[in-house]
């Protein structure tokens, strides 16, 4: 088996702890992210390299071995990739201060449909299997129009966001795109591999550390909370919304300090988080979509309002604040920066390495 099919075996089977501290695979990874057409054949004629093979596939192993051959294969490569190092964003021609501007117009962060499914099973459960009169259905037209708009807007603002805050990775010194698009590797710092995840704080871990402290659901414990000032839940409404109208009542009738004291344990769960990352990250990992599965590097920024966290949405568009972390994190970063995550997904046990930067609103 050559160095390639060895390292293109453990890529597809997400063995990807074992491309850490390893030049070799280092290098499979690096060649990896000049194959694509465009850009195998732009590093191949920069350098003066021939290659026989015609199918990008073939090309890829080819370029490999050839690079794996010189001395200064891992040279070229990194030439490459920062020459290129912005191509990306710069090829688009985005105009980003403008690009800012618009993102700070969005009033809302709604999905459409509902929490539970995507846009399309929503519309497939709620309109297409169980209306069968066409002029029932075109009543329906403006509610639909509605929620497709809110899906556009909203997975517009998320595009556009991840854009910018990846490129304030980009711009910094100490990293290498990875210009073909790699799957699992987004940039390179210090020839370190890293997936980069621009997350919130998970509503799920938040509720399960609240549950602890609580000794109780969030929503359970805050009606009974209420049930002591004789304000009683509304049975009509969604949980979301439950919650919301307990919480104004509450406030309303002057008990505020029922959710003073919610919000101090929310941020001292999130503090615990922030001191001790290990626990979340494991959660991350274990907790990811199935259909999205990756066992990559990963650094995580996790974006939080601790004030009111429902509108930490927010703060994907924050780069005030998101980019002098960014910026800190990586001009600090060292060998012992990403930590070693043991995580198991479907009965299987993983290995990778991670970290996470914190961009919190503490006001």
């Amino acid at each position: 088996m050559t160095n390639f099919e060895k390292w293109d075996r453990e890529f597809r089977a997400q063995n990807l702890y074992l491309f850490n501290n390893n030049d070799n695979a280092l290098l499979y990874l690096k060649v990896r992210a000049v194959s694509r057409g465009k850009q195998i054949k732009q590093f191949a004629d920069k350098n003066d390299i021939e290659l026989k093979s015609t199918k990008i596939k073939d090309q890829f192993a080819e370029l490999f071995a050839v690079m794996e051959s010189r001395t200064d294969g891992m040279q070229l490569l990194d030439t490459y990739l920062r020459d290129r190092n912005n191509e990306w964003y710069h090829s688009m021609g985005v105009d980003e201060e403008k690009l800012k501007s618009s993102l700070r117009r969005i009033k809302n962060y709604e999905w459409g449909g509902d929490q539970e499914n995507s846009l399309d099973q929503y519309l497939v459960r709620r309109y297409i299997k169980v209306i069968s009169d066409y002029d029932e259905l075109l009543s329906k037209a403006d509610a639909i129009a509605i929620n497709a708009w809110k899906f556009v807007q909203t997975s517009w603002y998320n595009n556009w966001t991840s854009y910018l805050i990846e490129s304030i990775f980009k711009k910094h010194p100490r990293v290498l795109s990875a210009v073909g698009e790699i799957k699992s590797v987004d940039f390179f710092i210090d020839n370190n591999p890293v997936d980069l995840k621009v997350t919130y704080f998970p509503s799920a871990y938040m509720h399960s550390k609240l549950k602890d402290l609580l000794g109780n659901h969030e929503l359970t414990w805050l009606k009974n909370q209420a049930r002591k000032f004789g304000i009683n839940s509304d049975k009509n409404l969604s949980d979301s919304d439950q919650y919301n109208f307990l919480k104004e009542e509450l406030e309303n009738k002057g008990y505020s300090e029922v959710i003073t004291s919610l919000t101090a344990l929310r941020k001292r769960i999130v503090d615990n988080a922030r001191n001790n990352p290990q626990s979340l990250m494991q959660w991350l990992y274990e907790n990811q979509s199935p259909r999205l599965f990756g066992a990559e590097n990963r650094l995580f920024v996790v974006l939080v309002d601790s004030v009111a966290m429902e509108q930490s949405w927010k703060m994907k568009r924050a780069f005030s604040l998101i980019e002098p972390n960014v910026n800190d994190y990586l001009d600090r970063f060292n060998a012992s920066s990403l930590k070693k995550i043991t995580f198991t997904f479907n009965k299987k046990i993983y290995e990778s390495l991670a970290d996470i930067i914190f961009v919190i609103k503490e006001k």
